[in-house]
């Protein structure tokens, strides 16, 4: 629980009460300290690292689960713990039967979104482990993995990374991943996290064990919305039969659910209401698309690429009626530094690993091929307002 976020959420500006009182508490992308309902997943990675309590290495393992199973969450939320134990002790809590403090691992969170490259990989590990900030421009990869052997061969316990997103569309498949750990000592032990099973990965033959994370529960899934909203919506602002119904409709997936309730509060926030009503909860649903793809993955792309989306979602339906017409709009916008070409090839790259569509219009004129248009897999409103905010 944040007590000073409780605090903050009392105090009420000079034009009323407001809605919204965080954007980060509602975010589909924003994980908590604390997921909640999630103990028995906690434990059964625990069990796995347990070795690192008595100062030695786990061997490989894959966690894997549905979108929208919480797997990022319990994890990055379970690695910070870790590595705040090992960078602020360099010691195990131990009980009466441990009277001894071995040294424990390091541990290091990697997302295979943005870490997209051999450098880049090298750079996260190595950053997390050294107090000094590693230089981004001029630095080698080879320099970084040879200081990266050093430190590793030097130390006694090594280290745990976490390599969250793995084997997605438009990111490394598993054979990327084995080949960056054969760059690194053996004292590195890895956890995949991923959506495939473990066969369709081809990561068995590494792993010693897999752990499936299934998908919420549906009063689990009530729990999350209603601390979220508790944190970041005005109080009362969210019932609890709303929230149960936005929990039947995710069915399990907490992404779809917070979705949900971001683009619910966002219409009723815009609306100047102080509670989400019946309407606003059926207008979220009408604007996320099933399936949809993570706005994580989103807002993970690279910048000129979100630019892109960012002004295609406040495009009129004539400016969309081709992928032509929708390139030579977004060029001419306002701030868009592209031309016609490169924001057209943009859009191929981005249809190509499934954040959009290319679907076929309706033929006009009867002459040759119909054109296609361009379809979000990804609901516009929370993808607006967290670009924006960013910005």
């Amino acid at each position: 629980m944040d007590i000073d976020a409780r605090i903050k959420r009392r105090q009420r500006p000079d034009d009323g009460p407001r809605l919204i009182q965080n954007y980060d508490s509602l975010s589909p992308i924003f994980h908590i300290d604390e997921p909640s309902d999630r103990a028995p997943v906690f434990e059964r990675l625990l069990d796995h690292l347990d070795p690192v309590f008595n100062g030695n290495l786990p061997p490989n393992a894959y966690v894997y689960g549905e979108f929208g199973a919480g797997k990022s969450a319990i994890v990055t939320a379970l690695f910070a713990h870790l590595e705040r134990f090992s960078v602020g002790t360099r010691s195990v809590i131990h009980t009466s039967t441990r009277p001894n403090t071995p040294a424990t691992p390091g541990f290091v969170y990697v997302d295979m979104r943005t870490t997209t490259s051999e450098f880049s990989f090298y750079h996260a590990v190595l950053d997390n482990l050294v107090e000094e900030s590693v230089p981004e421009h001029g630095i080698s990869t080879h320099e970084l993995t040879e200081r990266l052997n050093t430190i590793l061969n030097g130390s006694r316990t090594g280290v745990v990374i976490a390599v969250d997103h793995v084997a997605e569309p438009d990111g490394r498949d598993s054979e990327a991943l084995i080949d960056l750990f054969a760059g690194l000592p053996s004292n590195a032990s890895w956890l995949a996290v991923g959506r495939a099973t473990p066969t369709e990965t081809g990561l068995t033959t590494y792993t010693a064990s897999t752990i499936n994370v299934e998908r919420y529960q549906p009063q689990m899934l009530v729990d999350v919305l209603m601390t979220r909203a508790s944190e970041g919506l005005a109080r009362q602002a969210l019932d609890h039969e709303l929230a149960r119904r936005i929990a039947g409709w995710a069915d399990g997936n907490a992404h779809d659910a917070l979705t949900a309730l971001f683009i619910a509060a966002d219409r009723a926030n815009q609306a100047g209401r102080t509670r989400l009503t019946e309407g606003d909860l059926n207008d979220a649903v009408a604007e996320i698309p099933r399936p949809s793809v993570s706005l994580a993955r989103v807002l993970s792309l690279p910048a000129n690429k979100q630019l892109v989306l960012r002004n295609l979602v406040d495009l009129d339906t004539e400016d969309r009626a081709s992928v032509t017409a929708t390139a030579e709009a977004i060029s001419t916008q306002p701030g868009v530094d592209l031309s016609r070409g490169t924001v057209k090839r943009f859009l191929y790259e981005i249809a190509e690993v499934g954040i959009v569509e290319r679907v076929r219009s309706e033929r006009r004129d009867g002459k040759g091929r119909p054109p296609s248009r361009v379809e979000l897999r990804f609901p516009p409103t929370p993808f607006r307002r967290l670009y924006d905010l960013r910005r």
